[in-house]
């Protein structure tokens, strides 16, 4: 969940801070820290945890990110708590359908949170037979072993289609990044405002050098190969709460077609445009929200949208620390339903002292 800086946009007032979010610490990798007891008045925008720009400056355009985070109230949305449910089989035979928010290195809970839905064994391998398993993106960075959690779900791909099942996964947005730090460095693109590198956004994002190091060719392919969209039992499953999806294709097909053809052609500033645009959040978040929503599943299909990329604390109004050493932190139990109940974000915000969540679809309210 890359996002650049939260710059005040043209016509936009800055967001006031609030109680909710006066006690929140910008992680070490970020730009612009806010002070603990900084006063409400005079007024400025509020920084998105996470965001970084390269420079001292944040320029506007840098990042796709246009408007400054709201808090939302509790009351305006509803959270799952998600519950073990007996695993129908399907009328065409198939298994039960899961999916996995953010994971960010974090393999450990990971492991973990696979285990105790049952979907692999005390030895981490694959234990659901037929189930249906998709990760949502962003495999890498902030957390200690992002090459690690890739060759967990690459392994975890060929068990389950030996079982009868299978373990697949969607593009995110930092699996761009690091493919374009990987493949591009230091070269210079396009960032519309400006001078930009896929190195110094992925270093400032959480990028961890442990993973460049063990980054094999393998990796990169099977990265470069994911898809970005797919529907599943009525689920439209993507990443970003974003409609740019829609700039690639008026079906499925032809946005993973485009995507794995910009892939290919290995254009710098190509790559970097489809970067931005799927780093782009909060489309489903405030008035108009669902209609954004309405707006991608009449063209994709489905029943509901269900992504991650934006942490359910932010969405909350709620957060914690990177460090995990708040105990007042966010209580993340299950996803974050909203829009009308048309999107159901996945991102428990892992890398803040949330929770990795695995959850069987469809949601039992």
């Amino acid at each position: 969940m890359v996002e650049g800086s939260m710059t005040q946009g043209a016509g936009q007032e800055p967001v006031v801070r609030t109680a909710t979010l006066r006690d929140f610490r910008v992680p070490p990798y970020a730009q612009t820290p806010v002070p603990p007891q900084a006063q409400v008045a005079p007024p400025s925008p509020v920084p998105h945890p996470g965001n970084a720009v390269v420079g001292d400056e944040q320029p506007e355009g840098y990042t796709p990110t246009e408007r400054d985070l709201p808090v939302i109230r509790r009351g305006d949305t509803v959270q799952v708590q998600t519950v073990a449910e007996p695993r129908p089989v399907s009328d065409d035979g198939r298994g039960p359908l899961f999916v996995v928010g953010d994971v960010h290195g974090y393999l450990d809970e990971l492991l973990a949170a696979l285990g105790e839905q049952g979907l692999i064994d005390a030895d981490g391998n694959w234990a659901a037979g037929n189930a249906r398993l998709w990760f949502l993106g962003d495999f890498t960075d902030r957390g200690p072993d992002g090459i690690g959690v890739i060759d967990l779900v690459m392994r975890l791909s060929a068990e389950a289609a030996a079982a009868g099942g299978y373990c697949k996964a969607l593009m995110g947005n930092h699996e761009l990044l690091l493919i374009g730090a990987k493949r591009f460095a230091d070269t210079p693109v396009n960032s519309g405002a400006g001078t930009a590198t896929f190195q110094a956004a992925w270093l400032l994002n959480g990028g961890q050098k442990t993973d460049m190091e063990r980054l094999q060719d393998v990796h990169l392919q099977w990265m470069s190969r994911l898809d970005a969209v797919v529907e599943e039992d009525g689920h439209l499953l993507m990443h970003s709460d974003t409609t740019a999806y829609l700039d690639y294709g008026s079906t499925i097909e032809d946005v993973n077609d485009t995507i794995t053809a910009i892939l290919t052609r290995n254009d710098a500033d190509e790559c970097w445009d489809l970067f931005r645009k799927l780093t782009k959040r909060f489309a489903f978040r405030d008035e108009g929200g669902s209609q954004a929503v309405r707006e991608l599943l009449t063209t994709y299909g489905g029943q509901r949208v269900v992504h991650g990329h934006s942490p359910i604390p932010y969405l909350l109004g709620e957060v914690g620390t990177e460090e995990g050493e708040d105990s007042s932190g966010p209580v993340i139990n299950g996803p974050h339903v909203y829009a009308d109940g048309l999107a159901i974000a996945m991102d428990g915000g892992v890398t803040m002292a949330g929770k990795l969540l695995v959850v069987q679809l469809p949601l039992h309210d």
